[in-house]
């Protein structure tokens, strides 16, 4: 192994155990609370080093982000391929990342504020950290493909109304609580979504 392939391991690894170490202070005492220094001190680095990976402490949870949208897409992609129908899949979607949500639920509401932050390069940062849309996307094509969803809105502007309504709801239920459970909150606005999205048989007389 020549020098800057090892160089680069290092940083891997170095990267991955400052984010491991991020992620459990965000979670034992806060991330409002927890600051750069205090994950440098418990990372065994120096706070310089832990800017140069993460130029701001919200960049941590991107990551998190990152991850939680790779395994639903993974999933998304899995049941698809299973013969699933895209629906369904998107309602597991949906229970999935809702659960995951409400599980770390001190963690949403920054990593949501970063796709609204007032500047623009950080929420470009965080949109694409979080392509939940693009997810969406993949999973309802085959309906729009089929004829299936209406046709005077782009696929893309449907999963984007989608993905925005989910973040806002979500954001809304971590940051003040409702009396339902996250999981029927996202469920019912899904249902509603959908009732304009997606074309129904007439009914029968």
């Amino acid at each position: 192994m020549d020098s800057s392939s090892l160089r680069e391991r290092q940083k891997e690894r170095r990267r991955a155990r400052i984010y491991g170490v991020a992620i459990e202070l965000f979670k034992q005492g806060g991330f409002q609370t927890t600051t750069a220094t205090d994950i440098a001190r418990a990372s065994n680095v120096s706070r310089g080093t832990f800017f140069n990976y993460y130029p701001y402490k919200e960049a941590v949870l991107l990551d998190y982000g990152s991850e939680v949208m790779e395994r639903l897409r993974d999933h998304a992609e899995l049941r698809l391929a299973q013969g699933a129908p895209p629906l369904g899949v998107l309602y597991e979607i949906w229970d999935r990342l809702a659960e995951e949500n409400a599980r770390e639920r001190d963690l949403f509401p920054p990593l949501a504020y970063e796709v609204m932050n007032p500047n623009p390069e950080r929420a470009r940062t965080a949109y694409q950290a979080l392509p939940l849309s693009r997810v969406i996307e993949l999973i309802l094509r085959p309906l729009h493909q089929s004829g299936q969803m209406r046709t005077d809105l782009s696929l893309q502007r449907i999963s984007n109304l989608i993905a925005d309504t989910y973040l806002m709801v979500a954001l809304r239920w971590s940051a003040y609580g409702t009396e339902r459970p996250l999981q029927e909150e996202m469920r019912l606005a899904l249902n509603l979504l959908l009732e304009g999205a997606v074309r129904r048989e007439p009914a029968r007389p």
